[in-house]
């Protein structure tokens, strides 16, 4: 199987633990990231392994509704999440690097394996073109932690 990732690096000037906060607020998350019109809250009050939601934003010029679960969290340095969605199994990777006092590096690592199937053939062939797509997005997604981080 054939893995596609994209990775997107940020500096953002705030410590790693206000990043850290606002990376992790689900309740958030709508007003945090301008691509994210909808999160709806399926389990874990605190955030951690075993939490659930299901986000809706906009991709591709449509509105997609994934739902989303913690599979590891090391807080405040990192963590993962993962989800399935038309033969494909992702994961996205949240790490934040302190290199300050009020200095966080935020790298975000996004996957995509396909799991099989006419649907995996497709995300797989749709995963390269897609891939410039992606990479601005998780980039506005950044932007806008950067900026909401920056702004307590």
């Amino acid at each position: 199987m054939t893995t596609n990732s994209v990775t997107v690096e940020r500096r953002i000037a705030a410590a790693q633990g206000v990043v850290w906060e606002v990376v992790t607020d689900l309740r958030g998350m709508e007003r945090t990231l301008s691509g994210v019109s909808k999160v709806e809250v399926l389990a874990g009050e605190q955030f951690g392994v075993g939490s659930r939601w299901r986000e809706t934003r906009r991709m591709f010029g449509k509105d997609a509704t994934e739902e989303m679960w913690v599979t590891e969290c090391e807080a405040p340095e990192r963590y993962v999440v993962e989800a399935e969605s038309h033969g494909t199994h992702y994961v996205s990777e949240w790490v934040l690097r302190a290199d300050g006092p009020i200095t966080t590096t935020v790298r975000m690592t996004f996957s995509g394996t396909p799991t099989g199937g006419a649907a995996g053939f497709l995300a797989k062939v749709m995963g390269r073109l897609g891939a410039g797509a992606v990479r601005k997005a998780i980039a506005k997604d950044l932007e806008d932690v950067a900026a909401a981080a920056e702004g307590r």
